[in-house]
């Protein structure tokens, strides 16, 4: 198991990349290829119906420094310098967007044995500050999400959560939108050999007083193939398989069905990533 608690972002990460990662109803499309001196190109082009969106991503790395530069079919730039380990324990990060001039952003993590932090604030004359940080282990640990807008005096985000995890069972509780939702998940290693796991998350709303719950699980069938299925209260159900035909390249179709439409109505998603 990783030693310590991780950053708040890993409380019920391994529900939410078995319950939403990879699944895909629309036509994507991405490439990678890698330079001899180790720059990374990647192209993604995704069609959502009659809309097609594409971006290059370009990343280089220099010892302990990582630049990642994207330009989309908008126009947008979006650049992201990581340098990792300039202090024990530390990751700084710097992103922006052009043309955009307010989405400039400095963020900070920092790991260590019985904590994690992260801090970000925005390279505006009122930026918005966010404050994240657990306490604990790896098997038990306790955080908070914040954010603040220095323009307005408000917390804009205020969540809290709690996980619990051993070999083969991540249990996690959150607190979200300043109270108003409580997000339970829980994660259950089946079988590690064949990667067989099981998942749940339960939404509850206060103010409407709704609950969403989605339950699902994945099997490989051999190291390069995988399957996943999962399915909410709301009657959609989705399954994928996913193939690792070359390494880190893969072949992913997913579909989703309405189980609960008079008319039974389907979308079909493929995906495919190639890495040489």
């Amino acid at each position: 198991m990783v030693k310590g608690p991780g950053l708040y972002t890993d409380i019920g990460k391994k529900t939410r990349d078995l319950l939403n990662k990879d699944y895909q109803s629309d036509h994507k499309f991405t490439i990678t290829t890698y330079s001899p001196t180790g720059v990374a190109i990647t192209s993604t082009g995704t069609k959502k119906g009659e809309l097609f969106l594409a971006d290059v991503n370009t990343q280089l790395k220099n010892k302990n420094i990582t630049t990642d530069i994207k330009v989309d079919t908008s126009s947008n730039l979006f650049t992201t310098i990581t340098v990792d380990q300039p202090a024990p324990g530390v990751k700084a990060i710097l992103s922006l967007k052009v043309p955009d001039q307010r989405s400039g952003k400095v963020e900070i993590q920092y790991l260590h044995d019985y904590t994690g932090i992260n801090t970000s604030i925005g390279l505006t004359a009122n930026p918005v500050v966010n404050f994240s940080g657990v306490v604990g282990t790896n098997l038990l640990s306790l955080g908070t999400d914040l954010s603040f807008d220095t323009k307005t005096g408000n917390f804009t985000k205020c969540n809290a959560g709690f996980s619990f995890c051993n070999e083969d069972l991540i249990a996690s509780l959150t607190l979200n939108n300043k109270g108003d939702s409580l997000n339970a998940s829980y994660y259950h290693t089946v079988n590690p050999l064949m990667n067989t796991a099981v998942g749940a998350e339960v939404a509850h709303s206060f103010s409407t007083n709704e609950n969403t719950i989605t339950v699902g699980t994945q099997h490989s069938l051999d190291p390069l193939t995988t399957l996943k299925a999962r399915v909410n209260n709301a009657g959609k159900a989705s399954a994928l398989i996913q193939h690792e035909w070359r390494p880190k390249s893969f072949f992913t179709i997913s579909g989703e069905v309405d189980t609960k439409a008079i008319e039974k109505s389907a979308k079909v998603g493929l995906a495919l990533a190639l890495k040489p």
